[in-house]
């Protein structure tokens, strides 16, 4: 089972520490969210954590340092969802999607039957099927946002990073989304997750990392972390706390 693991992980940009000696273990089969306040490193980490930042620290998985990885390795094994994505070109929303699949092709070779039906799955999971041949550029935000998801778990990537995938969704399509984030996860991948919604973070991540100020305030299952405690000195706020059919839940209630 794949294992990621962060090794006093630092990440700088100008003369700030914006991600500051993060260290943590996370496995296949696990939905993780990183949450925290604005600016608090979610972003800068996950990016460490895809190659896209430089970095001080280690980062391994199964073992192996990452970067002996190889990129077309590392674009098989990780995939990654950034929070500013941005159609530019007209492309039906399936060709869109396909390009996902870039990573385990050749130059010049044609998609095979394996990769028309790992489109056809991601597409499946965001809700898009239904939008396939549509212009990427005609639909709105959050159909956008389904779409470039869909990219994302088109990879079939060991490791899926996703940054704020349920920013711009109704909330039925939130629901639906972080259900699929969740089922992914439990057919064996890692799915790593910035989100700001503590409720649904709560209710659907394995396990939660808290970031404040750019270092780890917690890190373990969403009732270790989502404390009264910790939630007013990390976020300044009070929470109202329910029960719905098995699982706990908080709502973020007062600013203190």
């Amino acid at each position: 089972m794949t294992e990621l693991a962060l090794h006093n992980l630092s990440v700088a940009l100008g003369q700030k520490n914006v991600v500051d000696d993060v260290s943590f273990t996370a496995s296949g089969g696990m939905l993780l969210g990183l949450i925290g306040p604005n600016g608090a490193g979610k972003t800068s980490l996950l990016k460490a954590i895809a190659g896209l930042l430089p970095h001080d620290g280690d980062i391994t998985l199964d073992g192996a340092d990452f970067t002996s990885l190889g990129r077309k390795n590392m674009a098989q094994k990780v995939s990654y969802l950034a929070q500013d994505k941005i159609a530019h070109w007209p492309l039906p929303v399936a060709e869109l999607v396909m390009l996902g699949r870039l990573p385990h092709l050749s130059t010049f070779q044609q998609p095979s039957a394996e990769d028309n039906v790992a489109v056809e799955r991601a597409l499946g999971r965001t809700d898009m099927a239904a939008l396939s041949g549509r212009n990427i550029l005609e639909l709105s935000g959050g159909e956008q946002a389904r779409a470039f998801l869909a990219r994302a778990l088109a990879v079939e990537a060991p490791i899926l990073l996703a940054d704020e995938p349920i920013a711009a969704l109704d909330p039925a399509h939130q629901l639906e989304i972080m259900g699929q984030l969740q089922t992914y996860a439990e057919q064996g991948a890692l799915v790593i997750v910035v989100m700001h919604d503590l409720t649904l973070a709560g209710r659907f991540c394995h396990r939660l990392a808290l970031m404040d100020n750019g270092k780890l305030a917690m890190e373990g299952p969403p009732g270790l972390v989502l404390t009264d405690a910790l939630l007013e000195r990390v976020y300044g706020i009070s929470v109202s706390r329910g029960r719905a059919g098995e699982g706990d839940y908080v709502i973020p209630w007062t600013r203190l």
